[in-house]
């Protein structure tokens, strides 16, 4: 069984990738550049760009089963996605995981119309996010300065996510289902800034900002990235920064009830319980250590 893992590098891929290992499976790994990809031994690296077609064929030869992201290099949902499919169809693969983004592009339902084992993962807030979010901020700080500090996420952990995709791609039997995977407990940002301080022996603070000085903040030169990641993945070409900037306001505001739903999907499907914020932070220590 040869698995193919398309963002293989990535926030998810890389644990992905030594998951499978761990398993005795044979990996090949997707990437636009494998002499810098510094993948574990034994994988096999091939050049390719999820979002070219035309680079893809290599990569997709023998494969049996293939993890897909829903993104290109630029956080863009992919225009491709039915090009994708009908490639993994055509090598042969008879299994795909897909990760979902922050919306749809052309690949889920492609996806979910072909005649592949299918099964979509959609993790609602990375634990990692706050590496981008704040890692910059307490390496040269002891505070966050943003809204709504009482906001709720019931955020993953990375490998968890992997390990769902692994148990999926190597023993199947999640055919057609659409896993919603969250965390084990749900959140708000200022218990997530405590336990960073408590794995790192710092006082960190949340400084609370209006939403009118959010706006202020967020507009200016360098932007945080977590909004220029929002903004690629939105493709409609007349939201503005500044459209950006109120669509986060409100998704902390008012988080839908899915965003801060917890379910047991992690457990169900590996056997064992998500991993919590802390055991993330304590991982994580030291991208959080002032310099």
């Amino acid at each position: 069984m040869t698995i193919l893992v398309t963002g293989a590098t990535g926030t998810v891929g890389r644990h992905l990738v030594r998951h499978l290992l761990e398993r005795g499976a044979r990996v090949r790994a997707l990437t636009r550049d494998p002499a810098t990809a510094a993948l574990p031994e034994g994988v096999e690296a091939v050049a390719g760009d999820l979002a070219d077609t035309t680079t893809l064929e290599p990569a997709f030869d023998g494969v049996t089963a293939v993890h897909l992201i829903n993104f290109a290099g630029d956080y863009r949902p992919l225009r491709n996605g039915g090009q994708i499919v009908d490639l993994a169809v055509r090598a042969g693969a008879r299994r795909a995981t897909v990760l979902g983004g922050w919306r749809e592009g052309t690949l889920e339902p492609a996806v979910r119309a072909s005649a592949l084992e299918w099964t979509v993962l959609n993790p609602v807030n990375f634990m990692a996010n706050v590496l981008t979010d704040w890692g910059e901020a307490l390496r040269s700080g002891d505070r966050v300065r943003e809204p709504y500090g009482d906001r709720k996420s019931p955020a993953i952990h990375e490998a968890d996510i992997a390990g769902v995709a692994a148990t999926v791609l190597a023993e199947g039997g999640h055919g057609g289902a659409s896993y919603h995977l969250t965390g084990p407990e749900v959140l708000t940002a200022r218990r997530m800034l405590a336990i960073i301080g408590e794995a790192t022996g710092r006082r960190l603070r949340f400084e609370e900002l209006t939403p009118e000085q959010a706006r202020e903040e967020w507009s200016r030169p360098g932007e945080r990235p977590d909004l220029a990641v929002f903004r690629a993945f939105n493709q409609d070409p007349s939201v503005t920064a500044a459209d950006v900037v109120e669509i986060v306001l409100r998704m902390y505001a008012a988080p839908n009830e899915y965003a801060t739903t917890l379910t047991g999907h992690v457990e169900q499907v590996t056997g064992r319980p998500p991993r919590t914020f802390a055991q993330w932070a304590a991982e994580h220590a030291a991208a959080f250590r002032r310099r």
